[in-house]
Order: structure tokens, then sequence, then C-alpha cells
């Protein structure tokens, strides 16, 4: 099967799911991006790698970064929301090209070393 068609798969059903978690509010704090977040990743079984609040452009962006599957099936996902609020934007991290999306993979190889050496 196309790995660009799963990984779109993947972001639509992520997104679809998103639609009743993103908050109405004008400014989207910390806390509520994490419960988006939370919401989203029960929903397809993944796990949050890290989250972050950066500057892309010249606007706020809150980013997390997350993994679904495990082993050589593991998929990296990118979740972006502006912090004066809109839409969260979800892709996978071949998908996407947000400077973040490079840390993903990278972060969870280092936890897999730490984990591995514990």
């Amino acid at each position: 099967m196309d790995a660009q068609l799963d990984d779109k798969a993947l972001e639509n059903t992520l997104a679809e799911s998103l639609n009743e978690l993103v908050p109405d509010t004008k400014t989207v704090s910390e806390d509520e991006f994490a419960e988006v977040v939370g919401g989203a990743l029960e929903a397809v079984g993944g796990t949050l790698l890290f989250k972050m609040c950066v500057q892309n452009e010249g606007e706020g962006e809150h980013v997390a970064a997350a993994c679904v599957g495990d082993g050589g099936n593991r998929q990296f996902l990118l979740l972006t929301l502006p912090t004066a609020g809109g839409a969260l934007k979800v892709e996978t991290v071949s998908r996407s090209t947000n400077p973040v999306a490079g840390i993903a993979a990278a972060y969870a190889g280092l936890m897999d070393a730490f984990q591995a050496a514990a």
C-alpha cells in the first residue's frame, strides 16, 4: 500500500476526531492545547512525544509531536494550532514542512535509547 495514502488516511482520521475538541476561544492556552492533543491521540492510540510553543513565520503556534504504532510500523505526527486560535492541523512528519517535524523522529530515537539503557 502507498505510504502517502496511509499518511493521508491517518491525518484525515485524526482531523475528523478533532472537530469537536478544538476550543472556540480566541486565544488558545497551553492547557487547552494539551487537552485537544490528548483527546486526538486517545482516539488513535497515539503517544505524545513532546509539545512546545514556537514562533513560525511570525505567528505563535502550539506544536506537539506524537507517534502512532510501534517498531517498524511507527508513524510520527505533528499537531499544530495557532495560539491566536483557529484550526488544528494534523500531518505526518513525512509530509510536514514545519521546522519542528525533523525533531520528532530524533526525539523518539533518543527516548528509545534511554529506555533500552534503563
